[in-house]
């Protein structure tokens, strides 16, 4: 009798810490835009210029280390993209000009490609049987998710009593030390370099050519808007904009006495909720189109975005956008990784992924500066917001043409 495939294998299981560290520490960046803007007296957008760079620069990244780990395999490639990921918080911590902090975005943007989506899902996409890939991918997913529920507040923990400055050098020891986990993390064996050399430029030949992969490509750019944008302001946009906590309220009874707290514990209510949304994206992703299933949940954030900026900021509008916004956030990621797998295979994954991850990250750019440009013009978010709207509801379009079938005359490994 054949054995079911186990869900839960060494590598999923590692998959997850990496890209739970990974994740925490990127999460927390929004809560620095107000103690290093008040520390040096800058514009709001210097910071957020900052954080944007270091979005882009993931994107870029992201195809280079999929690439990268398929050449070298997985676990070089986290390490290198660790390294890298450790020596930009460093040097940001000792970063006293916007130039500076901008400049150094650049090696944290890549350290997180390295220890992200792109390197992670390919391993443990491979790793997987098909009957659990889609689950395996949604778990992996959810993981970010589990960070971001207590990046935000650790960093808004740690600020009480020590400097943002050696806040950053904490957290590069922290991903310094998820390595540790690496022995465990034993994938599949590589295609050959000849395979490899190949077959690369057929397979990306085929996918440029396809219809199917330039709608991926092109609706994957406001989950990356919307996503980067509220991570990186979300926390200022609370604490500036929300009306107060009344004391005697459920809020102020459990310790949520400011709104500053308020806005770090919306960023982890929002991977809270993803955590439940992103495993039950994967369970219907094995079971329901993954086109209408993306399309539809770029319906929901637009719906939800659309009302919450129309009505009063209040705290009770804060935690409800929290968790409708979270229930959607990431399950994007395991339907978008799982439709380029279905229709391109596997053995390119990582890098036809995080070619489909750059625009992502275009958008998560032009959200993050967007939002701090227009911000320092106009003094409110509300501009910026409703572009956001408005992407969301063009990717929730894209996405209906796609032929969600294997490519023919690929190879595969």
């Amino acid at each position: 009798m054949q054995t079911r495939a186990p869900l839960f294998t060494p590598v999923l299981m590692v998959g997850c810490i990496i890209i739970m560290v990974s994740f925490a520490v990127r999460a927390s960046f929004g809560v620095f835009q107000i103690p290093i803007a008040e520390e040096f007296a800058w514009a709001r957008s210097e910071f957020s210029l900052a954080i944007a760079i270091q979005n882009l620069a993931w994107g870029i990244g992201q195809p280079i280390f999929g690439a990268l780990a398929e050449k070298i395999g997985d676990r070089k490639a986290i390490i290198i993209g660790a390294l890298i990921y450790a020596v930009g918080l460093l040097l940001s911590a000792n970063s006293v000009t916007p130039i500076e902090h901008q400049t150094y975005a650049w090696l944290v943007g890549f350290g997180i490609a390295g220890t992200g989506f792109g390197v992670i899902l390919a391993v443990v996409g491979r790793a997987s049987s098909d009957d659990n890939r889609s689950m395996s991918l949604a778990i992996a997913t959810a993981a970010g998710s589990a960070g971001q529920v207590f990046g935000a507040p650790v960093a808004e923990w740690m600020l009480s009593f020590m400097s943002w400055q050696m806040t950053f050098v904490s957290f590069a020891g922290v991903i310094l030390a998820m390595l540790l986990t690496l022995p465990m993390m034993r994938a599949p064996a590589m295609a050959s370099r000849a395979e490899l050399e190949e077959s690369m430029g057929q397979i990306l030949g085929k996918a440029f050519r396809d219809p199917s992969y330039t709608l991926i490509f092109l609706g994957f750019f406001s989950c990356g808007y919307q996503l980067a944008f509220i991570t990186a302001h979300f926390p200022a946009f609370v604490t500036e904009m929300c009306g107060p906590i009344l004391a005697g309220g459920v809020l102020h009874n459990i310790g949520i006495t400011t709104t500053s707290a308020l806005g770090a514990v919306a960023i982890s209510l929002i991977g809270l909720a993803n955590i439940a949304g992103t495993l039950l994206a994967g369970w219907a992703g094995k079971r329901y189109s993954k086109k209408y299933l993306l399309a539809g949940i770029y319906v929901g954030r637009t719906v939800i975005a659309a009302l919450f900026i129309m009505f009063p900021i209040t705290p009770v509008t804060v935690i409800l956008f929290s968790v409708g916004m979270g229930a959607l956030w990431l399950a994007t990621v395991p339907l978008t990784s799982g439709l380029v797998a279905h229709i391109y295979g596997l053995r390119y994954m990582g890098t036809l992924y995080g070619i489909v991850f750059f625009s992502h990250q275009l958008g998560s750019f032009l959200g993050v500066w967007l939002g701090g440009r227009m911000y320092d013009i106009y003094g409110s978010y509300t501009g910026v917001w409703w572009i956001g709207v408005a992407v969301g509801a063009f990717s929730a379009i894209v996405h209906l043409p796609i032929r969600e079938k294997r490519l023919e005359g690929l190879v595969t490994a």
